[in-house]
Formats: structure tokens, C-alpha cells, sequence
């Protein structure tokens, strides 16, 4: 157990990428977060689940691994029942789909992606005991059960119905429902022992394409007398977007009402997104990921508030850095990954100094930070860097640069700035660029 402290966005260090974030109150009080674990350099998710929980959003414990894809017994048994038929040999429906789509937008190279991968899973608790719903590469599902929110979750048992990306709601009468799918997905009643499915209750394609722009990671909450259906959208044509459906029902019909936040910029080769809304201490969340090192995977763990309009629906919000935690102060040294927005081929990984940086810069590139908050007048800014370039800081959406830093080879030649007292968006633009990384950048 590990215990992180005063997070913003991404949440967790940048070792640890934790995609596809389920959020749920349990009865302790504290918000655990259940995802994948992108753990391989090229593929997607990786043989193991972590779980992570807080009580104030912005201190945070890894309760380290919870299941593992060894623990699953179908998953290596040739002669078992898969949902649909899989052939092992060949890439799943999901994934011919996935190729098919990332290529056109551009991207030709798929990630490597081994058979026995736990995909996005889901956790509820019931009676006593707390359901891990889980999802392999090969297309299956299943659950598995613990005594503790944390895990370690056990005895797992396949769930009739292939796919991925499973949800589950438990409604204020205690029914429970369990939704999967990607490209379409489906609801169904589940029994009270949480692992079979109610004869005949099943509805298909609930979520669909091309009704809801549904893409996959279903995920479904109530607030008031109205249901929410959370997933990944290609509404503006990558899934980068969580958008959400309503209903009067949870299992349905839903109808599109609109986006909840895009990371499209999050990284040049952003792709995906996955996530969740969840109340904790009176506040809704959005928890969702962020891709990073030029890659589709290496995703990691983000959040931010949200807000309901009187009508039901959902502001959108933009990416940021502060996520639930406070906007960046005076003297506070802000790290590189920090960063929410980029433009251009720059990107955050790791650094030949060691920790992260922005990398790959060309010239007029931009990174963006938000938020900071300033009780005085900023007159200094320095910039913790290898290379050489120009660095024009820039406030809110002035057109004017704030200041400027002017850097040879890691070492500063002149910098300036002036920042009056509030809360700004910090944006960094690049000139005359030579092998220029940054680490970090600290106003004072």
C-alpha cells in the first residue's frame, strides 16, 4: 500500500497509468477507483487490476494489485465456452474494429495486444460483498468477489455474454443491472447473487453508433429520478470524448444529451477515452484518462468537477491540471506532466534527466497549464530545461506573452514577466527551438 499526497492531474506519479477509472462511494465513505493497468510498452492494459481509494479526492491510496488474469480459469482453457466463439488465433471482433477505425484517422500501426490482458473492469458492493466485473482480451467476462472494496478479489465466474468494457448499477430498490458492449451496448437485470443474468431481460443495443455516437466503456449512474449512461464517444469523430445518454429507465431508451469532457490534445496521438461520473462529499466527478508519450496507450488517471444544469444535463468542462485538487501557487515547482493541452508534436515523457518533460518541440508548438493562482504580483519565472529556445508565457487569452524566457543549452540567458494576482491559464509557446526538453517551470 502506497499513499500519494496533494494529487492533481494526472492523479498517480507518470510510472503508473491507470486507464478506464470506475468510481464508486462505498460504505466506508471513501471513493475507490477501479481501472485497467496500461503495464506493456506497446499494448493496451496489462494481466493485473490495481485499485485506488481517497476520502478528500486529492490524497490518494494504492492498495496495490487486487486480481489477476491468472486467476481467471477460462481464459487458458482452449475447450471452454467464450461469448461469442473466439478464435484465439486470430484478433477478436473488438479488435478488428478498433484497427479499422484508428486507421482511419491515421493511425496504421495497432498496439501489440497478448490474449490474457484484463481489459476495463467495474466493482460494486452488495450484502456484504463487493463485485469485481471484469473483461478479457479474448472477448469474455466475468466476476469476481471479495470481502473488501480493495480486494483481493477471488472464485471468479464467467458471465454469459461476450465483449467488454462491463458496468454495473445497482438502482435505489436494489435491483441490480449490468451493461456491456462496445460499439453497441446492452443492458440486463441481474439476479441476486450479482453473477447470473434475469431470464429474458436482456435489451440490445441500448447505446448505439449511430443513434448516441456510442463508441464503448459503458457506464451508468443515477442523479434524481434520471439515469446516465457515460461513455466513450466519436461524436467528433475519434473516441476522445465521454459523452452521456439519459433515461427514465436503466434500461432504457436513452437519448444523447451531450459531452462531458474531450482529452483530444491531451498527446498528438491521443485516442481514446474511458471513464465515469460519481458524487463524493456532495461534488460530482468526472474520472477519465489521458494518454501520453506519443503513444495510444500509457494512459493515465484524471479527474475533474462537474456541474448539472436545472434541466438535468452536464456542462462540459475542459481538461486541467489542477484536476480536484488547488490551482498551482507562488513558488510551487510545476512539473512538465502537468501539462493539460498540447498543440504541435510536442509531447510528455520521460526525460534524459530523469522524471518527465515536454519533448519532441518544434517551434510554435504550445502546452498549457490550468490552473494557477497568484495572491501577489508574479515578477520572476524560471524554467527548468535542456536545450535551447525561446519560451513565450502567455495568460489566460491575452494575445500579448506575459514574459519570456530565453534558454542556451539548459542555462537561462534572460527572462521576464509580469502576472497580476487571480487565477490563470498559463500557456507556453515555443520559438527558435534546438533540442529543447522542460521539466518544470515556477513562478514566483
Amino acid at each position: 500500500m502506497k499513499e500519494y499526497k496533494d494529487c492533481r492531474n494526472p492523479v498517480l506519479p507518470p510510472h503508473i497509468c491507470i486507464p478506464d477509472p470506475e468510481a464508486h462511494v462505498m460504505p466506508d465513505g471513501r471513493v475507490y477507483v477501479y481501472g485497467s493497468w496500461d503495464q506493456e510498452e506497446k499494448g493496451f492494459c496489462s494481466q493485473e487490476y490495481k485499485v485506488l481509494s481517497s476520502a478528500n479526492m486529492v490524497d490518494w491510496i494504492d492498495h496495490g494489485v487486487s486480481f489477476h488474469s491468472n486467476q481467471v480459469p477460462w481464459i487458458y482453457d482452449e475447450h471452454a465456452p467464450k461469448y461469442p466463439g473466439v478464435d484465439p488465433s486470430k484478433p477478436s471482433p473488438f479488435m478488428i474494429k478498433l484497427y479499422e477505425l484508428a486507421a482511419r484517422h491515421g493511425i496504421t500501426e495497432a498496439p501489440e495486444q497478448k490474449s490474457d490482458m484484463l481489459f476495463a473492469p467495474d466493482a460494486i458492493y452488495k450484502d456484504g460483498k463487493y463485485y469485481l466485473y471484469f473483461c478479457m482480451s479474448d472477448d469474455s467476462e466475468g466476476v469476481a468477489i471479495a470481502d473488501k472494496p480493495e480486494g483481493p478479489f477471488a472464485d471468479p465466474v464467467q458471465l454469459p455474454c461476450g465483449g467488454i468494457d462491463p458496468a454495473v448499477f445497482i438502482d435505489d430498490d436494489g435491483q441490480a443491472y449490468f451493461y456491456w458492449g462496445q460499439f453497441y451496448a446492452n443492458g440486463v437485470k441481474l439476479k441476486d447473487n450479482m453473477v447470473e443474468f434475469e431470464e429474458g431481460t436482456i435489451v440490445y443495443n441500448l447505446i448505439t453508433e449511430e443513434e448516441h455516437y456510442f463508441h464503448e466503456g459503458s457506464s451508468v449512474r443515477k442523479h434524481g429520478e434520471t439515469y446516465y449512461s457515460v461513455y466513450s464517444s466519436i461524436k467528433r469523430g475519434k473516441p476522445t470524448s465521454l459523452a452521456y445518454a439519459t433515461s427514465q429507465s436503466p434500461l432504457g431508451p436513452f437519448q444523447y444529451r451531450g459531452i462531458i469532457i474531450d482529452n483530444d490534445g491531451c498527446d498528438p496521438m491521443s485516442w481514446n477515452n474511458h471513464g465515469s461520473i460519481e458524487e463524493v462529499n456532495g461534488q460530482w466527478f468526472v474520472f477519465y484518462h489521458r494518454t501520453s508519450q506519443y503513444r495510444q496507450n500509457k494512459r493515465r488517471l484524471c479527474i475533474e468537477p462537474i456541474f448539472f444544469n436545472e434541466d438535468g444535463t452536464i456542462q462540459e468542462v475542459l481538461m486541467t491540471s489542477q484536476g480536484a485538487g488547488r490551482p498551482f501557487g507562488i513558488d510551487e515547482r510545476i512539473e512538465a506532466y502537468h501539462a493539460c493541452q498540447l498543440s504541435g508534436s510536442v509531447y510528455i515523457a520521460p526525460s534524459k534527466n530523469g522524471g518527465e518533460a515536454l519533448i519532441g518541440i518544434s517551434d510554435e508548438d504550445q502546452a498549457v497549464f490550468r490552473y494557477t493562482e497568484w495572491e501577489n504580483l508574479i515578477d520572476n519565472v524560471s524554467v527548468e530545461a535542456n536545450g535551447s529556445g525561446e519560451i513565450l508565457i502567455y495568460l489566460d487569452d491575452e494575445n500579448e506573452a506575459a514574459g519570456i524566457v530565453v534558454l542556451d543549452r539548459g542555462k537561462c540567458l534572460s527572462s521576464s514577466f509580469s502576472g497580476k494576482p487571480g487565477k490563470h491559464e498559463v500557456r507556453l509557446e515555443f520559438r527558435k527551438v534546438r533540442d529543447l526538453e522542460v521539466q518544470a517551470i515556477t513562478f514566483r
